[in-house]
C-alpha cells in the first residue's frame, strides 16, 4: 500500500496486475505507472498479488479467482477508507479482471491498460456506468488494438479510448505517456 502525504481519504485506488502463468505481479511496471499516477493525485493505492503469486496462497483460476481477489483488496480498502470511492485499474489480464471486479465494486473511475478482452471471455457481464479510460497500444503484439477497439465498439456507454501509434504491450520507453493520459484522466481532463 502507498499512502501519499497529500491523502485526503475521499480516494483510493486498487491496482490489478497482468497474467500470473506469463510472470505477471504487482512490481509490474505498467502497474507501478498506475500507482506512481495515483499517488501524485494524492489517492492512496493497494497493489497486491493475485493468488498464487508471490507469497498468495491459492492456484490461478482464469480470471474467476482472481475477480474474487480483486474484490476482497477492495473490500479491505473500504474498511481502512470508509468514506472514500474507489479508483479501480488494470493492466493486460489485470483489465479483465478490473471490469469483471467493477460491476459489483461500483468504482468512482476505472482505468484499463491494454485489456486482454479478446483472451480471456466476459461473457454477459454488465459494464461499467462509471467513467472509464482504456489506454491501448497501437503496436501491441500480445493484446491485439484492432480486438480491443471492436469490442469497445459494442459498449453503450463506450469508456473513452486512448490509443497510442507506435507503443507496444509494455509501454517500453514510453511509460510517461501512458502516464500522461491517466494523469489527465483522473484529474478530469
Amino acid at each position: 500500500m502507498e499512502t501519499p502525504d497529500t491523502a485526503t481519504g475521499d480516494r483510493f485506488g486498487v491496482i490489478c496486475h497482468p497474467h500470473p502463468l506469463y510472470g505477471g505481479t504487482l512490481e509490474n511496471k505498467v502497474v507501478h505507472t498506475l500507482a506512481r499516477t495515483f499517488h501524485e493525485a494524492g489517492v492512496p493505492t493497494i497493489r497486491f498479488n493475485f493468488r498464487g503469486v508471490g507469497a498468495s496462497e491459492g492456484t490461478f483460476d482464469n480470471a474467476v479467482g482472481e475477480t474474487e481477489d480483486a474484490l476482497a483488496v477492495v473490500a479491505a480498502g473500504r474498511e481502512r477508507w470508509p468514506e472514500a470511492k474507489l479508483w479501480l485499474a488494470g493492466f493486460s489480464f489485470g483489465g479483465v479482471v478490473a471490469i469483471r471486479a467493477a460491476a459489483r465494486a461500483r468504482p468512482e473511475r476505472l482505468i484499463t491498460v491494454a485489456p486482454a478482452v479478446t483472451r480471456i471471455p466476459l461473457g454477459e457481464l454488465q459494464m461499467p456506468d462509471c467513467p472509464w479510460l482504456i489506454v491501448q497500444g497501437e503496436d501491441d503484439d500480445v493484446v491485439d488494438p484492432q480486438g480491443v477497439l471492436d469490442w469497445v465498439s459494442h459498449l453503450n456507454p463506450a469508456p473513452q479510448v486512448r490509443l497510442l501509434p507506435g507503443v507496444g504491450h509494455f509501454f517500453h520507453g514510453r511509460l510517461h505517456e501512458l502516464r500522461e493520459q491517466v494523469s489527465a484522466f483522473v484529474s478530469g481532463g
